[in-house]
């Protein structure tokens, strides 16, 4: 990237209102201040959007904000960024001919400024949420809504098309355009993503398991009181029922009661994998762009008259790499930590299972020794065995998916 780059050339391009196409394959970067002051930036930031070197430097990046672009997502772009944290976001830019393009931009704070890595989005998502920033953006111009309760709107909508977090999103966005992007440009995915993405998959059909492990309990909570109806027919023949009745409401209560504690709330063992995953999964993707970057410099060193400044950005680059992939293999340790804590706790779950298979023992054997009189009986013994059964299929599931989750954070540690 040159300083002064009067010698640049800009790309052919027409006047007008359509989007201005560029390769898949290119990468921008730019640096500002602390103000969001624009100090630096490469030959493919300046090229695609149409404006010298000597009209970019020194002006606010807002200079490339396009109007359609609600002023929600850079509420919410900015508030993250002064928070200290890492930050992305579809984008439409706006070029100085009038034109646009998108981006998926990844920014972050460094010392004295803030820094941000894009690629060009194509993904089903990007469509949604460019249809979504059109709503939002109607919103604002129409009804007058604030930037902050855009923000506010933008997160609801999410959380309708699933992300249950603003950092949710941030980690699928940007795993699904990077796959993407490989595919587009004919590159093997890298291996850590490929496992990032491996694991996100696995915790949602283990959500998928204990969900339907939720329907089972719900399906067979009848049973007990098809016993306990069933024992007051047989009067004082019926004590036994009554009593196993209850013992098998009591396990089917605690048996619910696992797999609340394991899915609900943030502390709990699924939230904390699922978040935890995501949060290396975004940071090993970031690292990965920060680290292509950082080998795209040699155009803009050919043409600058003082390498200094880019040397250091492309320092800067791979410095804030290696930290992101740090801190991804701190976040492994955490799933690690509960991938551990789930294996034990479904020796609880198993331990449940056992204490039904004791109950349906029982429910036989009283079966037989009613005679004529047990054929209710051994319907009830029927639904306790469909269900106990599709229960341990499911806990089987949950075990091997662990197994998967624990087997790729091993892999991942190892290399990041």
């Amino acid at each position: 990237m040159s300083q002064h780059d009067s010698q640049l050339i800009s790309q052919t391009r027409n006047s007008g209102m359509g989007e201005v196409p560029f390769e898949d394959a290119s990468m921008f970067y730019s640096r500002t201040d602390e103000r969001g002051i624009i100090l630096e930036g490469n030959s493919v930031f300046r090229r695609i959007s149409g404006f010298r070197w000597e009209e970019l430097k020194g002006a606010p990046h807002k200079l490339v904000r396009h109007a359609d672009m609600p002023k929600g997502v850079f509420h919410l772009f900015w508030e993250r960024l002064k928070a200290g944290k890492q930050v992305s976001a579809y984008v439409k830019n706006r070029t100085k001919d009038g034109r646009f393009y998108w981006v998926l931009a990844v920014a972050w704070p460094i010392p004295g400024g803030y820094i941000s890595v894009r690629v060009k989005p194509h993904t089903e998502l990007f469509h949604k949420v460019r249809d979504l920033y059109a709503e939002l953006r109607k919103s604002e111009l129409d009804d007058g809504t604030s930037a902050a309760r855009s923000a506010e709107k933008l997160l609801e909508a999410l959380n309708d098309m699933g992300f249950e977090s603003y950092d949710a999103f941030m980690s699928a966005a940007l795993s699904l355009e990077l796959e993407d992007r490989a595919k587009r440009i004919g590159v093997t995915l890298d291996s850590r993503q490929q496992r990032f993405l491996t694991m996100v998959r696995t915790i949602a059909q283990i959500k998928h398991e204990t969900d339907e492990m939720t329907e089972i309990i719900k399906a067979i909570r009848t049973v007990p009181m098809n016993m306990r109806i069933l024992a007051s027919r047989l009067e004082n023949a019926g004590g036994p029922i009554s009593a196993i009745s209850v013992n098998y409401g009591s396990m089917l209560d605690e048996m619910a009661s696992w797999v609340k504690d394991f899915v609900e709330g943030k502390d709990s063992t699924y939230v904390r994998m699922k978040e935890t995953i995501e949060r290396g999964q975004f940071l090993v993707g970031a690292a990965i762009m920060q680290g292509e970057m950082s080998t795209l410099f040699e155009e803009d060193l050919r043409g600058a008259p003082d390498v200094t400044r880019l040397n250091e950005d492309r320092e800067t680059l791979r410095t804030e790499a290696a930290s992101f992939r740090k801190l991804a293999g701190e976040a492994l340790k955490v799933v690690e930590a509960e991938a551990t804590r789930l294996g034990r706790s479904v020796l609880d779950m198993k331990r449940y299972v056992t204490g039904l298979s004791s109950t349906r023992m029982m429910c036989k054997i009283e079966s037989a020794a009613l005679n004529g009189s047990g054929d209710s009986l051994s319907g009830i013994v029927d639904q306790l065995d469909a269900g106990q059964d599709e229960i341990e299929e499911r806990l089987a599931r949950i075990v091997e998916l662990n197994t998967i989750i624990q087997s790729n954070t091993a892999m991942l540690r190892a290399v990041t």
